[in-house]
């Protein structure tokens, strides 16, 4: 996407110092946030892959006092872990997390690498839940991108073009990368998430409650009009 600008250092700090404020009056208190553990961040960040955090939440705990560790997953049998994944859908993530378990425990001595290029050699592991286990698990600057960050960077910084093409999600990607802080970085991709979830949500978005009103480039929102 040619002629895209990034955001200019004074405004990543506005932006920073804003979500930063607003995470810590308003970030949900969710049992991952609460840990450190690789293995743990990896289980929840694939779990919520198109699923709602309510119904995450119950089978998150199941899973971890069933299989507490990647050794513990990787020698229970695969159709046993298939089994324990229902009824949350999308039934290929058990599976891979299994193998990602498995070649964890014959390459890297039962732990997840820290570096991106390992992360991403793991098959079902790409750049965003990568970033999110070194972010999360290692406290490493790492740029995130899923479907509610990639929303809130465009609303605020873009505004113009499609958000689901290719040069544009290219373009999200090097503003999530500009913009994430080198302290704090836990902290701020995880108000990037809240925020696109619970604010800056796809219809009718709250803007009225959202920090990023003088910020931002969609503001005020205009629900697009259907064609008929």
């Amino acid at each position: 996407m040619s002629g895209a600008s990034l955001p200019s250092p004074p405004a990543r700090q506005r932006f920073r110092r804003a979500l930063l404020g607003w995470y810590r009056r308003n970030g949900r208190d969710l049992p991952w946030r609460r840990t450190s553990d690789p293995y743990h961040i990896l289980v929840s960040e694939v779990m919520l892959q198109q699923t709602q955090v309510d119904r995450v939440l119950p089978k998150y705990h199941e899973w971890l006092d069933k299989y507490p560790s990647l050794e513990a997953l990787a020698a229970a049998p695969e159709d046993d872990v298939a089994d324990s994944w229902r009824p949350l859908g999308y039934n290929i993530r058990p599976r891979r997390l299994h193998a990602i378990a498995r070649e964890s425990m014959a390459r890297y001595g039962g732990r997840l690498p820290s570096d991106q290029e390992t992360l991403l050699s793991f098959k079902g592991i790409g750049a965003y839940t990568a970033g999110a286990i070194r972010s999360f698990a290692f406290r490493e600057r790492a740029a995130i991108l899923d479907t509610n960050v990639a929303r809130v960077l465009f609303r605020v910084f873009v505004r113009r073009g499609d958000p689901k093409a290719h040069a544009m999600r290219k373009h999200l990607w090097a503003v999530s990368e500009t913009v994430v802080p080198h302290k704090h970085v836990f902290d701020f991709n995880q108000a990037l998430m809240d925020l696109g979830a619970t604010v800056c949500v796809a219809r009718k978005p709250k803007c009225g409650v959202c920090p990023m009103t003088k910020l931002c480039r969609s503001f005020p929102w205009r629900e697009p009009r259907s064609r008929g």
